[in-house]
């Protein structure tokens, strides 16, 4: 839902008004008559009063009055319907400010109504302090703001505000350790990370009884009862999410005339506000790996849902998302050596094995501008039944294509730093080259390297092509087929159905695992931003996935196609992986056979 709301317009609220006609502390008129003959006590009181009332009502005004910052007309409407309506839930793009605007609205809530308690949970610990950090900014430009507070803690284990009128702010993680705290106004940042059951059952039963303040208990205000508050603030999702289930029972009650807001706002708006540069939306969407399902979400603030069409269900492929720890190459290990004792390279398991799948493509053209290498790390660790594995995606990283020597090095690098046991490989096109590439002696000049051929496992004219006798047999030859594509399909929708596949959470949930490493927050944002890539390259798989549509054929096998701009190279990449952990599966339980002649694995 998009809602529109008219205001007098942002020139009426300039400094020069604000200094004309808006200085509270200066105007002499008297508001009130019958105050006249008070003391000089009671006309203060009294005035105190009248100001606060008018504030309550008018919030931004106070904002901009008392705090001295200067809201844009979206950021007006929103802290107006903030502090009216019992509950509120805001959809955002990129680029609104929402951390910034939950920071304004807190300290104008606690200001205004002493004694509030206010407990902001968020998706991870750190974002949710980083409300904080802003009021610690506002003190310093705000004289009148440095005079409410008390004290402003910013410790991951203590961080909260502490007004001298009572009122405090308090942060919370997002799990079910986070109890204990009471409130009687709760906000949950990116609320769609937080689990609904941690929502339910802890977020909420923070809020305790509502503020009372004492003259309340004077009969003449007795109906004057204050309300508990509930605010929801995050980015679309999707659709089979039960946040979209929380928006649309914000609607209902909303269109039923309820104490109910709900608002969804675009990218468009920050870009007219000065927020948001267009210039970089224009060379974001121009971009060739350009994600349209992730577009639609984080800037158009839309709820996704896949179509009738759709292979792979939202549901079945978050609910595998478990992993919190990346595996990284062995060379990340060294940017945070001697800093985190916590931050190590996770070694084999007994019988596990590690396989390095690749979907390859060329150089970038107009042609196939579309397509990525992508290089993904299975993980394939014994079931308890010891006939299967668990295959855990640990890795990925994506490449827009470039010379078939140079993706073969890269492919080397990982294997290696990995200890992988074998190469899974597209050798159809371009992935022939970098095949060829593999089976001879590579040399590595940035690391100065040299890397041995290796050779083929599973086919024996494309062992052939390997010129080193005694080459190691770890490459799994993967000649797509409509029968293979169609068994690997089979196999990754069977192994989320049973839970066999386990990919790593959203990169929003991994930032409460990195900051635990020692050393990690004082790197620089580029560095940082390694670390969470293969978290952001899963997101971007599930989009893929969902994206993908099975295509009605004449026969019985299945065939999927991605939409127009969209690509599907990260779920080959895992795919491919898939297929030979069926194969190694087989040969776990003396089940599978070779038949070299038609250079396939028979079930």
């Amino acid at each position: 839902m998009r809602m529109v709301s008219k205001m007098a317009s942002h020139s009426n609220f300039n400094k020069d008004n604000q200094a004309k006609k808006h200085d509270i502390f200066s105007r002499r008129r008297s508001l009130n008559k019958s105050m006249d003959n008070a003391t000089k006590s009671e006309k203060l009181m009294n005035g105190i009063g009248l100001w606060t009332s008018y504030y309550r009502l008018f919030p931004h005004l106070f904002v901009r009055d008392y705090l001295g910052i200067n809201l844009k007309v979206f950021q007006m409407i929103l802290i107006y319907f903030m502090m009216h309506y019992h509950y509120f839930l805001y959809i955002a793009s990129r680029g609104q400010g929402k951390s910034y605007l939950t920071a304004i609205f807190c300290i104008t809530r606690c200001i205004l109504f002493p004694e509030t308690k206010i407990v902001i949970a968020a998706g991870n610990l750190k974002q949710a302090i980083e409300v904080i950090g802003k009021i610690q900014d506002m003190m310093g430009s705000s004289s009148n703001l440095a005079r409410e507070i008390d004290d402003i803690k910013t410790s991951p284990n203590n961080a909260g505000v502490y007004f001298k009128n009572g009122s405090t702010i308090r942060v919370a993680a997002s799990n079910d350790g986070a109890r204990g705290l009471r409130a009687n106004l709760i906000i949950v940042d990116e609320f769609r990370i937080v689990p609904l059951e941690i929502i339910n059952k802890v977020i909420r039963k923070f809020m305790s009884a509502p503020r009372q303040p004492k003259y309340l208990q004077k009969p003449e205000y007795a109906h004057l009862k204050e309300r508990n508050k509930e605010i929801y603030l995050s980015s679309a999702w999707y659709k089979h999410h039960w946040s979209w289930d929380k928006v649309n029972a914000y609607f209902e009650s909303m269109t039923d005339g309820k104490s109910y807001f709900l608002c969804s706002l675009p990218y468009q708006l920050p870009i007219k506000e000065g927020l948001l540069m267009r210039e970089q939306v224009e060379d974001e969407m121009s971009e060739s790996d350009f994600q349209e399902i992730a577009w639609l979400m984080e800037m158009e603030a839309l709820f996704y849902g896949e179509s009738e069409k759709a292979f792979y269900r939202f549901a079945d492929i978050e609910k595998n998302r478990v992993l919190n720890r990346a595996i990284y190459p062995k060379s990340f290990y060294e940017i945070l050596k001697n800093k985190s004792k916590d931050f190590k390279y996770e070694e084999k398991q007994g019988g596990e094995i590690r396989l390095i799948s690749c979907d390859v493509s060329g150089m970038s053209s107009a042609k196939n501008n579309n397509d990525a290498s992508v290089f993904s790390i299975l993980r394939l660790i014994p079931s308890s039944d010891g006939k299967t594995y668990d295959k855990y995606i640990v890795y990925m990283e994506s490449v827009e294509g470039g010379h078939s020597q140079s993706q073969a090095i890269q492919i080397r690098r990982l294997y290696e730093e990995f200890d992988c046991d074998y190469i899974v490989l597209d050798t159809n096109g371009i992935g022939l080259g970098i095949y060829d590439a593999l089976v001879t002696n590579l040399y590595d000049k940035e690391r100065n390297v040299a890397y041995p051929a290796f050779s083929c496992i599973n086919d024996t004219e494309m062992a052939k092509r390997c010129m080193e006798e005694d080459a190691p047999k770890v490459i799994y030859s993967i000649k797509a087929s409509a029968q293979i594509n169609n068994d690997m399909h089979v196999y990754v929708l069977d192994g989320l159905k049973r839970g066999k596949i386990r990919l790593l959470v959203d990169e929003t949930e991994c930032k409460e695992t990195l900051v635990k490493y020692n050393g990690y927050e004082k790197l620089p944002v580029e560095e940082q931003v390694k670390f969470v890539q293969p978290y952001v390259q899963t997101s971007l798989l599930v989009q893929e996935m969902v994206g993908l549509e099975k295509v009605d054929t004449n026969n019985s096998l299945i065939k999927l196609k991605e939409l127009s701009t969209k690509r599907k190279d990260r779920y080959s990449s895992i795919g491919y992986g898939v297929y030979i952990a069926k194969l190694l599966e087989k040969e776990l339980s003396g089940e599978s056979t070779y038949n070299e002649d038609m250079n396939f694995v028979l079930w």
